[in-house]
C-alpha cells in the first residue's frame, strides 16, 4: 500500500505546490489506484508518476470546491484514450453526478467504459471482502467529508509443517483451511483451522479528510489511523482564521492526530502564502504536540507496509 501526493496546495495552483489529488495505490492488494479528489491538472500531475489512469478503480471526492474537482472532468475523458476500459465509481457529495454529467454533456465527452457515480451521505459508502470505507461529515463551507479506509485482516500464515506432520499433505485441503474452513479428512479426523493458523495479519487504516475546521468527527475517522492525512492550511497562532474560514492549523491537526491515538500524521493544503523555507516551520509547529508528522509535498510517495 502506497500514497502518493499529487497535488497538496490550497485554492489555486502555484509553482510549488499544485491542488489538491491524492492515490491510494492498491496495486498489490487489488491492481488498482483509488484517488481522493481531483483538482485542476491531476491528469497532468500523473504524467510525472508511475501510476496508470486505467488503473484508477474508484475515485472519492471530498467536497465540491474547485480546488479538490476541477481536474475531475479531464481525468475520466482522458482515461477513455489511455486504455481504461474497467468500471470507475465516483463518490462524493450530492451536487457531484450533475456537475460530471454536464461537464461530459456540454463538450459531447464519450467514456469508452463503465462510469458509476455515488452521492453518499454519512456511513459505509463502499465494502467488499478486502476493504471498507465510512465517511463522515467535517466542518467546513459546504458540505465535506472524510474518509475512512479500513483494510480488513488476513488469514495467519498455514503452518504447513504442522500439516504435514499429521501426514496431510499439500492440495486443495490447504487452500480450505488456510481460508479458515474446517476440514473432515477421509478417516473421520476434523481439522479445525484455528490450530494450524499463525496469528491475524491486522489491516491498515488510513485517514484521509477533506477541507475543515477543528471537528470531532475528525477525531473518529483517525482512531488509530496508521496514517491521517489533515488538512493544515493555516500556521500555529492563526486560529481565529482557521475558524473564519472552514479551516485548520498545523498544531489543530497535531491534536486531532494525537487525541485518535494515530502512527503518523501527514500535512497537506498548504496556503501558497508559506514557501518552501517555511515549511519546516510548519512541520516543526505540529510537532510540539505529534512528534511523528510531516508535510506533504507534491509527487512525494509514502510506503505504508502491512502489518
Amino acid at each position: 500500500m502506497d500514497i502518493v501526493f499529487l497535488g497538496t496546495g490550497a485554492g489555486i495552483p502555484a509553482k510549488q505546490r499544485n491542488v489538491t489529488s491524492i492515490a491510494l495505490k492498491l496495486l498489490e492488494e487489488r491492481g488498482a489506484i483509488w484517488l481522493f479528489d481531483a483538482g485542476e491538472a491531476t491528469q497532468h500531475q500523473i504524467l510525472y508518476t508511475s501510476i496508470k489512469p486505467r488503473r484508477i478503480e474508484k475515485i472519492f471526492i471530498t467536497h465540491l470546491h474547485g480546488d479538490h474537482i476541477y481536474g475531475l472532468p479531464g481525468l475520466l475523458s482522458s482515461r477513455s484514450f489511455q486504455g481504461g476500459e474497467s468500471e470507475v465509481t465516483v463518490y462524493g457529495p450530492k451536487g457531484l453526478k450533475e456537475y460530471i454529467h454536464i461537464s461530459l454533456s456540454v463538450s459531447q465527452t464519450y467514456l469508452k467504459y463503465p462510469l458509476k457515480i455515488v452521492e453518499i451521505e454519512e456511513g459505509v459508502v463502499f465494502e467488499d471482502d478486502q476493504f471498507i470505507v465510512e465517511a463522515r461529515l467535517l466542518e467546513h463551507g459546504v458540505v465535506s467529508y472524510g474518509y475512512r479506509i479500513v483494510e480488513k485482516d488476513k488469514p495467519g500464515t498455514l503452518l504447513a509443517d504442522k500439516l504435514m506432520n499429521l501426514g496431510i499433505q499439500p492440495g486443495p485441503l490447504y487452500k480450505k483451511i488456510k481460508n479458515g474452513e474446517a476440514v473432515t479428512l477421509e478417516d473421520g479426523r476434523t481439522i479445525e483451522p484455528s490450530e494450524f493458523l499463525g496469528p491475524a495479519q491486522k489491516g491498515r487504516i488510513v485517514t484521509i479528510l477533506g477541507d475543515t475546521r477543528y471537528c470531532n468527527n475528525a477525531i473518529s475517522l483517525a482512531k488509530n489511523a496508521d496514517l491521517l492525512i489533515h488538512e493544515a492550511t493555516f500556521s500555529k497562532g492563526e486560529e481565529r482564521l482557521a475558524y473564519d474560514y472552514f479551516h485548520s492549523t498545523t498544531q489543530q491537526a497535531a491534536e486531532i492526530a494525537n487525541l485518535a491515538g494515530c502512527q503518523q500524521l501527514w500535512l497537506t493544503h498548504i496556503s501558497s502564502r508559506y514557501d518552501r523555507n517555511t515549511w519546516l516551520e510548519l512541520v516543526a509547529e505540529a510537532k510540539e504536540l505529534f512528534p511523528n508528522s510531516d508535510i506533504a509535498e507534491d509527487f512525494k510517495e509514502i510506503h505504508l507496509p502491512a502489518k
